[in-house]
């Protein structure tokens, strides 16, 4: 009876822990986003302070994920054509499975920039692909573990980037 006590405390302990960690768990829809910074494979450095006013995609993938390596080209097409209305993506890889160089080889051939980390409050959700979306004005207007496709892009992203840019504050 004393072991079953232990192991049922030890229960009890490790599931308050994950409530209280997931009680400032993932940005929701309507949040304000949490800042963020990310280091890209050239070893540079991107603020969500130098987005303000643009529409962020934040794209979590993995290299052994099937519907990540389909959603990819898609994202960076879309990404081609709408840079010009506000549209910022960046995928973030999920994992170090692959050396800087292979990553870096993967994308040359992309127009997107790539991440290897992200400083911030973006978990993984409850798998790979996850996407977040911030819009113009800093709040997240979309957060799930799901692959995009050209539809779901255009019914996200029409309607943010047809929003107008917020005024800069003035110093």
């Amino acid at each position: 009876m004393r072991r079953f006590s232990k192991v049922a405390l030890s229960g009890a302990l490790a599931l308050a822990a994950v409530a209280l960690l997931g009680a400032g768990g993932a940005p929701k829809v309507g949040d304000v986003a949490p800042p963020f910074e990310l280091t890209l494979i050239d070893g540079s450095k991107v603020s969500s302070d130098a987005l303000r006013g643009q529409v962020v995609v934040l794209n979590f993938w993995a290299t052994w994920c099937g519907p990540c390596k389909k959603e990819l080209p898609t994202l960076d097409m879309y990404y081609e054509l709408q840079k010009i209305h506000g549209l910022k993506v960046f995928t973030i890889a999920t994992e170090d499975s692959l050396p800087l160089f292979q990553l870096k080889k993967l994308f040359a051939v992309m127009h997107m920039p790539s991440a290897r980390r992200i400083k911030g409050n973006y978990p993984i959700l409850s798998g790979v692909p996850t996407n977040y979306i911030i819009d113009r004005s800093g709040h997240v207007r979309y957060a799930k573990a799901a692959a995009f496709d050209l539809d779901s892009l255009n019914a996200e992203l029409v309607p943010l980037l047809r929003e107008p840019a917020p005024p800069t504050p003035q110093s």
